[in-house]
């Protein structure tokens, strides 16, 4: 089920109803709220239940057993069971095909007659992310950052809760459990917000980003047929595409939310706007960059090694760690690896700065910006590339200035998108778009919306597109 679908929209309504109804029945609404998000996320196939259903009693259990003990060897035992059990689950269903085909690939260039086994196993929706967000609960229990929680049926919730279930944010439980036995409240002006999130969100997903994809696919699906100006343009396009895709997602999940009557944490702030990588990654999927941060470069010592170079083999785990989540291929651990070797090279020459830091040099500021939005956008080719001939075919067509090239109408679309992308990410900083439109007549919000409205249905016609990260 899409938040872009027909059948979303009947469901979410719904939902809203059926759960505002319920408020002065707390622990009847949340039952009703794990069975709905249950419902949501076996709507393509029952099974994912089964998976989602051992990652929770895993880890409530963990939980629990990990802060009732008293022995340090047996904590350690349950932490060490729940990450196997997780990381388990969750390798057999991404991983095993891509490393059996590495192995079978590793075994043909030494000259051995190897083929990967066929298990025709499938990659079930969102399990990269309730299984990192899961797992984040046992190791705040383990670490004593948080009590554990006794209740399995808000645990459950917690897990479950299908707002972010297959996309993110990546909610941690210390952020989000203790919302759940309070009493939900909607203010005029958070359903204002939560209503501008949502349609903004669609607007991002089905006009910009669907039509934009439909560029970017080809280009790369053909990169041997294209030249310098159709290549240039196609990874630009993928740059917003993939922005406009997983930050309309974000928007649309923390709006129904807060409609519903829980807050999600920010996912997106402007990434395009960052004047270094290391900003970038505080702007960009900032769940996963913190999850990161707190669970993966922390515990392997961070930056508190005795010389540079631990961190920096910290950074370039991480990062290559990070690769891997998004997807099972040597291009997204190049990927990671590629910005890894940025954070760990800004780090070393100190140019680690944030935008915040030039606001008295405005000149210097656009400069860093601009630099390094478009070399942002350059690590872009081997995480959008189907396989690493594809990517090489692709980075030869960036050169081949000498290919005859027609100016169409969709690539005149495509452009415009960008630069007008572009342009709100910058002046962004400055003007905030939410603010700037919840302060407007409310006769021209209206208007805005029933103008957003048609042109999402107009869209729509060409059909559900799913959102990119339900791929990782």
């Amino acid at each position: 089920m899409n938040f872009n679908s027909f059948e979303y929209v009947m469901f979410f309504i719904g939902v809203l109803a059926t759960g505002w109804l319920l408020v002065g029945r707390p622990q009847l609404r949340i039952v009703f709220l794990l069975l709905a998000s249950y419902y949501f996320y076996a709507s393509n196939n029952g099974f994912l239940l089964v998976l989602i259903l051992v990652s929770t009693l895993v880890d409530y259990i963990a939980g629990m057993r990990i802060e009732d003990s008293n022995d340090p060897r047996r904590r350690k035992l349950y932490m060490i069971a729940s990450v196997v059990i997780n990381l388990g689950i969750l390798g057999y269903y991404k991983y095993f095909n891509f490393l059996a085909g590495s192995v079978a690939a590793g075994g043909q260039a030494l000259g051995l007659d190897t083929v990967p086994p066929d298990f025709n196993i499938f990659l079930p929706v969102g399990i990269s992310f309730y299984t990192f967000q899961s797992l984040s609960y046992t190791a705040d229990v383990y670490m004593g950052r948080l009590k554990a929680e006794r209740s399995l049926l808000r645990f459950s919730f917690f897990v479950a809760f299908f707002p972010q279930l297959v996309a993110g944010p990546i909610v941690r439980a210390r952020y989000f459990l203790h919302q759940i036995p309070e009493k939900p409240r909607l203010t005029l002006r958070a359903m204002e917000g939560s209503l501008y999130l949502i349609f903004w969100g669609l607007f991002k997903k089905i006009v910009l980003a669907d039509t934009l994809g439909d560029y970017v696919s080809a280009a790369f699906d053909s990169p041997e047929d294209i030249g310098a100006v159709t290549a240039w343009l196609g990874i630009y396009a993928f740059a917003f595409q993939i922005y406009f895709d997983f930050s309309g997602y974000t928007d649309i999940a923390i709006g129904c939310a807060r409609l519903i009557g829980f807050r999600l944490p920010p996912n997106f702030r402007r990434p395009y706007a960052s004047a270094s990588f290391s900003e970038f990654w505080r702007r960009w999927h900032i769940s996963l960059s913190y999850w990161l941060r707190d669970y993966l470069y922390k515990p392997l010592g961070g930056n508190r090694g005795k010389s540079k170079i631990f961190t920096y083999r910290n950074l370039m785990i991480t990062m290559l760690l990070g690769g891997l989540w998004h997807g099972a291929a040597w291009t997204f651990v190049l990927w990671g690896g590629i910005h890894g070797l940025l954070l760990a090279g800004e780090r070393a020459l100190g140019l680690a700065h944030f935008a915040r830091d030039y606001r008295h040099r405005p000149l210097f500021r656009f400069f860093k910006v601009f630099l390094i939005f478009n070399m942002a956008v350059l690590t872009w080719i081997p995480f959008r590339a189907t396989s690493t001939e594809n990517m090489l075919e692709f980075l030869s067509a960036l050169g081949r200035f000498d290919h005859p090239t027609s100016i169409t109408l969709g690539m005149l679309v495509a452009f415009l998108m960008i630069c007008g992308g572009l342009m709100v990410q910058w002046l962004g900083e400055y003007f905030p778009p939410k603010r700037l439109f919840l302060r407007l007549p409310l006769m021209l919000k209206a208007f805005i919306y029933a103008g957003i409205i048609t042109v999402v249905v107009v869209f729509s016609a060409r059909g559900v597109e799913p959102f990119v990260y339900f791929r990782f």
